[in-house]
């Protein structure tokens, strides 16, 4: 399984992020030449190297170009962007017309769809923090051609990438206040609290004077990463590093992996409750209920608990995002007041479901392979309609030769 995971121990911004994942794709033309399917003008990209506390990263700069033709640095990560971005005074966009240019490119469908969802976020954290419709929020960041270059450009290299898993470290910003468009604000600015507020990303603040997460790479990393945590054992092919602008006390570079991690089955859960008050019936209900709802298995087992009483232990297997639901059905359902559970490993085999032919009809079966050798075996209902039809015991179905053709 392929993976990224981003130490984001130096916060996270949209350029830094693009610096990172050029390292890993390895192809600064790519990029380019995708973002011009974008067809907007008024900009031009420099990649460079910078060294930072002796880290040597790739600098993305998106340079913006005003009416008056004057070239301005964009130097808009770690607080920049919210002094900047206003004073480019023809550039008032709002989430529409963002996703219009993003629909009207010719970048592939994956990247349109991951930019725009990056986009909500910003959207809908802007739309909190000034009080407004979210389609009446002219952002004083989002908007900015720099912000686009930076989302739509991370979502063509993710794309690029198009790693099976992406995690990230705890999110570290820093503390203090920083000048943007209205002022001093405090760090984390507003719309990172909300961006954060409204998704999984666990983050704290560092002992550094300054910001060092952006709204646009507090959204990133919340629409990317799965779990925030520390890095996973995994054999790292490639390492890339993202500069940022400040010089700080410690490295202004993102750092972002790749590489391999063994494929294991870590969403698999078991469920057990023991029950000694539930009338058999109540038993048989509940496990329909169950399998309706995504239960993989569902058994139970004659036990004795205390006092010497006959009781069942009902035991479900499921996946993680299947637990809370399972849960509700068996308390609502019986009179257990705990349910223990536990994550498991398991070994699947590689299957597929197949109709085959028979002298009597088609046939329902799974088809698996294990260590070279391929096994066949008949659906219950399936054959139990084929004997039904033909009245033919069904035991005489599993001789069927065609069971073990390959």
């Amino acid at each position: 399984m392929e993976i990224l995971y981003f130490d984001c121990s130096s916060g996270i911004s949209g350029n830094m992020t693009l610096g990172a994942l050029l390292e890993i794709v390895g192809n600064e033309d790519y990029l380019l030449n995708e973002l011009k399917k974008l067809n907007i003008d008024g900009y031009k990209i420099e990649i460079s190297k910078k060294i930072k506390n002796g880290i040597t990263g790739t600098y993305v700069d998106v340079i913006l170009e005003n009416e008056h033709n004057h070239e301005h640095s964009h130097e808009h990560e770690h607080g920049h962007e919210h002094i900047h971005a206003h004073e480019v005074h023809h550039e008032h966009r709002n989430l529409n017309d963002v996703n219009t240019i993003i629909d009207n490119s010719e970048i592939d469908e994956k990247s349109k769809e991951l930019a725009k969802r990056i986009f909500l976020r910003v959207a809908k954290a802007e739309s909190k923090v000034h009080n407004k419709p979210i389609e009446e929020v002219h952002f004083h960041e989002v908007g900015a051609i720099d912000s686009i270059i930076d989302i739509v450009g991370t979502a063509i290299l993710i794309n690029k990438i198009n790693p099976d898993k992406i995690v990230s470290s705890i999110v570290n910003d820093g503390y203090g206040f920083i000048e943007c468009a209205h002022g001093k604000m405090s760090v984390p600015v507003p719309a990172t609290s909300e961006i954060f507020a409204n998704s999984n990303v666990k983050f704290r603040q560092i002992d550094i004077d300054t910001e060092l997460v952006t709204p646009t790479g507090a959204a990133i990393i919340a629409e990317l990463a799965e779990e925030f945590t520390t890095l996973p054992a995994m054999v790292t092919q490639k390492i890339g590093w993202g500069a940022g602008s400040k010089d700080l006390k410690i490295p202004n570079v993102l750092k972002v992996y790749y590489g391999k991690i063994e494929k294991v089955n870590e969403d698999f859960i078991v469920m057990e409750t023991n029950i000694d008050d539930t009338a058999g019936e109540i038993f048989g209900y509940v496990s329909e209920k169950l399998f309706e709802n995504g239960a993989l298995d569902v058994f139970f087992t004659p036990i004795f608990m205390k006092k010497n009483r006959p009781a069942y232990r009902l035991t479900v297997a499921c996946r993680s995002e299947d637990l809370y639901k399972l849960q509700k059905i068996i308390f609502r359902e019986t009179t257990t007041i705990g349910i223990r559970y536990r994550y498991e490993y398991r070994t699947e085999l590689e299957r597929e479901e197949l109709e085959i032919d028979t002298k009597y009809n088609k046939l329902k079966v799974k088809k698996v392979k294990n260590n070279g050798e391929t096994y066949i075996y008949p659906e219950y209902e399936s054959m139990k309609k084929i004997a039904e039809e033909n009245d033919i015991p069904l035991k005489e179905l599993y001789k069927l030769n065609e069971l073990k053709e390959v």
